[in-house]
């Protein structure tokens, strides 16, 4: 486990850009420290998924650098599980796509989790007992021989969480998580979360749920549709800028009717 207040991202004026001419992030810089549970807030468009892509050296920066343990992330030095780097980082930091489906391949639950242990090489006896431990922590033994893709969405997001948990990292990255879920699911989520950012996780998470983010996070980042940070602070004080909220699209004005009188107040996006 990471020892608290280590600078485990430093993000330093980066920008994105896709096939050349799509700008997808503008001169983003910030610094992620080990313990802390974070959200990424932005409206849909507004470079989330990407940034989040960037943190776990899935894409590379257009300009400005992305550092992740003081090293910086970079295709020549990934070569992703060539370099010694890059086993170190793929053990210490993971991410849950959006789309469970996308990241759901093996035919069978119990070898979708055993899947990424089993690429470092560790001995089968390890990998059981972390495939099993994995099951236990989301309380999905029972799926262990089930087809992945013949599972709820919820169900699908907890052998996805299962499938990176078995690594064992110490940041879990996630992306819209709360995205499809039932309402039970979606406070069973919440909890689990807390109860992960509790043992020391680092968690950074993206999504436009504000409800999600008051009840896991103790800092919010906003993008907004300009791709730029429009804001990093508590999520105590980033929840209650309605400002900042609306002119991210983070919020909406609604206007209703009492007799013959309009009303209008904020509302926030939740899922």
């Amino acid at each position: 486990m990471l020892q608290g207040n280590e600078n485990i991202f430093e993000i330093q004026n980066v920008s994105y850009t896709y096939s050349g001419h799509h700008s997808a992030l503008n001169d983003i810089s910030m610094i992620v420290k080990s313990g802390e549970s974070i959200s990424i807030l932005g409206a849909n468009g507004s470079g989330k998924s990407t940034l989040l892509k960037l943190l776990c050296g899935l894409i590379f920066p257009t300009s400005g650098a992305v550092k992740a343990f003081g090293s910086i992330l970079s295709e020549a030095g990934m070569e992703l599980n060539r370099s010694e780097f890059a086993r170190y980082f793929r053990r210490r930091v993971g991410m849950v796509f959006q789309d469970a489906d996308s990241q759901l391949f093996s035919p069978v639950v119990w070898e979708e989790v055993a899947f990424a242990p089993l690429q470092l090489n560790l001995p089968e006896g390890n990998v059981q007992l972390r495939v099993k431990e994995a099951l236990s922590l989301l309380g999905i033994q029972h799926l262990r021989n089930r087809s992945s893709q013949n599972l709820s969405e919820g169900e699908k997001r907890k052998v996805a969480l299962a499938s990176v948990l078995a690594l064992g990292p110490d940041v879990l990255l996630l992306d819209e998580p709360s995205s499809d879920l039932d309402p039970r699911t979606k406070v069973w989520l919440e909890s689990f979360l807390n109860e992960l950012h509790e043992t020391g996780k680092t968690i950074i998470t993206a999504t436009h749920d504000l409800e999600l983010a008051a009840d896991t996070s103790d800092r919010c980042i906003v993008l907004d549709e300009q791709h730029r940070m429009a804001a990093d602070g508590s999520t105590d004080e980033t929840l209650s800028n309605w400002n900042l909220l609306l002119n991210s699209n983070l919020a909406h004005v609604h206007a209703h009717k009492h007799g013959q009188v309009f009303h209008t107040h904020p509302h926030a996006h939740t899922e």
